[in-house]
């Protein structure tokens, strides 16, 4: 008989002064997004001041929340707090303005509009491979060091690549101490007329070939960017890693969502496997959308047997669907109690929470505090 796995307390979670980040991070379609709004609202209900960011594109949040829309910009979630709690916002990461935002902060006003102004860095800031992940890094640093809140909730992109941002750092070095970089810096940094005609042969070659690939109007887009752009690499560089050692802080909590489902829970294994790779400390899993058994005392095979009874002597054919249906329901809580119980025994020290499954989908801030106060109530179950 397997272990009974530990249970998760949200509730102390987030009550905790001392949480003040919570990333929620699992594969598309298990209610990620749900769990992050709802433990966002838990924690403004129980007194935190706290902001819900969102690097999914999907609009559940802002309309969950009552809002048309999110954007880069915080947005408070009126009639939250009015009774003596905490308050909430809500935001959607935008990587591009995140992007423009860092480079008018961080350079003087001319190069900043050269470097907004250059088609290379539009095309970089808007779609280049890793630039959402750097960028959640790079928000998520910014609204920590505000102050302004003392509860920050991360709701990461669907798929494997929710965890791509703790690779962010480690991309962005290897981007700009990459060859290509260097290259294409060098005739900018090389000094004098003498410089410039040692590297003149070396880098026409060079050059010409990748005007042949590029184009030579890209590539000189390319290098305008990476000149205006040089002074800036060290700080990019050193706040996305201050951000890493910030994710591995006692004071940030991962929570794995999942729904009872077996490609579903392998994806939560790989993320409780990557994060203690990364020594990222994690809170526990929340499984969504789980079907609790109502007359547990009567299994699938015995309401099937009396279902079969039933039509073969033509009475009561609505008792005969229900106690079908009963049973189908059965299987299903069976099965899902498996697969918790496979996830738990190759995992047994990683708290589980579940959540039941919705009548409906959650759409409004009732339906977010139905899912919170379901989560809260796992403690209680449990110690019943």
């Amino acid at each position: 008989m397997s272990k009974t796995p530990p249970v998760l307390d949200v509730d102390a979670l987030i009550d905790d002064p001392r949480t003040r980040i919570i990333v929620c991070c699992g594969s598309g379609g298990v209610g990620k997004t749900t769990t992050a709004a709802a433990v966002g609202l838990r924690a403004a209900e129980r007194g935190r001041d706290v902001v819900v960011l969102t690097v999914d594109p999907a609009r559940r949040l802002a309309q969950s929340m009552g809002l048309s829309e999110l954007d880069n910009s915080p947005r408070r979630i009126e009639g939250i707090g009015d009774e003596g709690g905490g308050e909430l916002h809500a935001m959607m990461l935008d990587m591009k303005r995140t992007f423009d935002e860092i480079v008018e902060a961080h350079s003087d006003p001319d190069r900043a509009k050269q470097i907004l102004a250059n088609p290379f860095y539009q095309s970089l800031s808007s779609s280049f491979s890793g630039t959402q992940e750097y960028m959640a890094m790079e928000k998520l640093g910014q609204l920590h060091r505000s102050g302004s809140w003392d509860l920050i909730v991360v709701d990461t992109p669907p798929s494997r690549s929710a965890l791509d941002f703790l690779d962010a750092p480690e991309r962005m070095g290897r981007f700009l101490d990459g060859r290509l970089i260097r290259l294409l810096l060098a005739p900018a940094k090389a000094g004098g007329r003498f410089g410039v005609k040692v590297l003149s042969a070396g880098f026409g070659m060079f050059t010409g070939v990748i005007t042949k690939i590029l184009g030579g109007h890209l590539l000189r887009d390319v290098q305008t960017f990476v000149a205006a752009f040089d002074t800036m690499f060290g700080g990019f560089r050193e706040r996305a890693e201050k951000t890493y050692q910030l994710l591995q802080t006692p004071g940030t909590a991962f929570l794995v969502v999942a729904a009872p489902e077996p490609d579903a829970l392998r994806e939560a294994s790989y993320f409780v496997e990557r994060l203690a790779t990364e020594r990222m400390p994690l809170a526990g899993l929340v499984v969504n959308r789980v079907h609790r058994s109502g007359m547990a005392t009567l299994s699938a095979a015995r309401s099937l047997a009396a279902a079969e009874t039933l039509s073969e002597r033509g009475d009561h054919p609505l008792a005969a669907s229900l106690l079908r249906l009963h049973a189908d329901h059965m299987q299903v809580t069976t099965r899902e109690d498996r697969l918790r119980e496979h996830f738990s025994s190759a995992h047994p020290n990683v708290p589980v929470a579940t959540v039941p499954a919705q009548a409906e989908d959650v759409h409004d801030l009732e339906g977010l505090r139905r899912v919170g106060m379901d989560l809260s109530e796992n403690k209680a179950t449990r110690a019943a």
